[in-house]
C-alpha cells in the first residue's frame, strides 16, 4: 500500500507567486529549457490501450504527427508501441506512475468503479494530512498494469509523472540544470531520511514542467513498501526500457544544440538524432538519473488538427 505522506510533497502548493518566479529565471537560465512532450508505453494492443485511456480519463484519440494513434491529454501525448509479450511493469524503475486530477474524488472513484475499472490502490482517505481539508487518491490499473493515479485536484488533467530515485535529491537537480524544470520550494530541499509505518518517503523533490508535476521520491519507498516486485535479494534500480512505461519525452527547439550540450557535460548519448516523415519529427535519446530513458524531440507538443 501506498504511504498517504508521498502526498504532502506531491501536491504542496508554491509558497508564493514571489517565491516562484525567481526561481523559475534561475533554473531557465543554468540549463536548456524544454518542455514536456509525452509518455511512451509498450502495449501488446496499442488499439485496446487507447481506448481504456480515452474511456477512462479526460483524454482524446489523435494521431502523432499523422503517423500513427495516439492519446492526446491537453498538453501532450501518450504514445503506444506494439509488443508481442506483456512488458515488465513492477514498481523497481525509475518511472512509478503518472497521474490526472479529480475535482470531486469521491464522484470520481464511485464513477469508475461503475464502469468496472480496477484498481491496484482503493481510494484512499489523507485528509488529516492536509489540514483537514478533504483530500483523497486512488491507483488505477491499465490492462498493461501501468498505474494511474486520480488525486484530489482542482482540474481534471494530466497532471502528474511519479519517479524514484536511489538519489531524489541530486535526480532533481539534474532535471533543473539540463532541461529548466522549477523547484516547487524556496528553501534548500532536506537530504534527512523519514518515514511513515517503516516505509521511507523522503528524502523527496518536486518539480514543474509546463503544467505537469514531476515528483521524485527514494527507491527505497519501492523496496518496502512493494518488496514482493524485488526478485530474490536485488536491490538495483531497473532501466525503464521495454517495461510498461518506456520512456518520458521532452521537446527542445534545437535538438543538435541541445543533444551536443548534453553530451559536452558528460550526460549520455544511448541514440543519434534520427528523423521521421520526411524530417518532420526529430528526435533522440539520452540516459537520465536512475537509467530513466528520455527522448529529446524537436519542436513543442501540438496536437495535429
Amino acid at each position: 500500500m501506498a504511504s498517504p505522506n508521498r502526498l504532502l510533497a506531491s501536491f504542496a502548493p508554491f509558497a508564493s507567486l514571489r517565491a516562484f518566479l525567481p526561481l523559475l529565471a534561475l533554473s531557465m537560465a543554468s540549463g536548456q529549457p524544454a518542455r514536456f512532450h509525452h509518455l511512451h508505453l509498450n502495449t501488446t494492443d496499442p488499439a485496446a490501450a487507447i481506448d481504456f485511456y480515452t474511456s477512462k480519463i479526460d483524454c482524446e484519440k489523435a494521431r502523432f504527427a499523422g503517423l500513427v494513434d495516439a492519446v492526446w491529454a491537453q498538453k501532450s501525448w501518450l504514445l503506444f508501441t506494439k509488443v508481442d509479450q506483456p512488458p515488465p511493469w513492477e514498481i523497481t524503475s525509475a518511472i512509478w506512475h503518472f497521474g490526472w486530477g479529480a475535482e470531486d474524488m469521491k464522484a470520481t472513484y464511485q464513477k469508475q468503479l461503475d464502469m468496472g475499472t480496477k484498481f491496484f490502490t482503493p481510494i484512499t482517505d489523507i485528509s488529516w494530512l492536509v489540514g483537514g481539508m478533504p483530500f483523497y487518491y486512488a491507483y488505477v490499473e491499465s490492462p498493461d498494469h501501468a498505474l494511474i493515479e486520480l488525486n484530489t485536484a482542482n482540474h481534471h488533467r494530466f497532471g502528474h509523472l511519479h519517479l524514484l530515485s536511489e538519489d531524489p535529491v541530486a535526480a532533481g537537480e539534474w532535471y533543473m540544470k539540463y532541461f529548466g524544470a522549477v523547484r516547487r520550494a524556496n528553501r534548500p530541499p532536506s537530504r534527512e531520511p523519514r518515514f511513515h509505518n517503516g516505509v521511507q518517503y523522503a528524502p523527496s523533490i518536486s518539480l514543474v514542467m509546463d503544467n505537469v508535476n514531476i515528483i521524485i521520491y527514494p527507491i527505497q519507498y519501492s523496496q518496502q513498501a512493494y518488496s514482493d516486485h524485488w526478485k530474490g535479494s536485488s536491490t538495483a534500480i531497473s532501466s525503464t526500457k521495454d517495461r510498461v512505461v518506456d520512456h518520458v519525452g521532452f521537446s527542445v527547439d534545437n535538438l543538435a544544440e541541445s543533444l551536443e550540450k548534453l553530451r559536452k557535460d558528460g550526460v549520455k548519448v544511448s541514440d543519434e538524432i534520427r528523423s521521421v516523415a520526411g524530417g518532420k519529427i526529430k528526435f533522440a535519446f539520452v540516459e537520465g538519473p536512475d537509467k530513466i530513458r528520455i527522448e529529446l524531440v524537436e519542436g513543442h507538443a501540438s496536437r495535429d488538427r
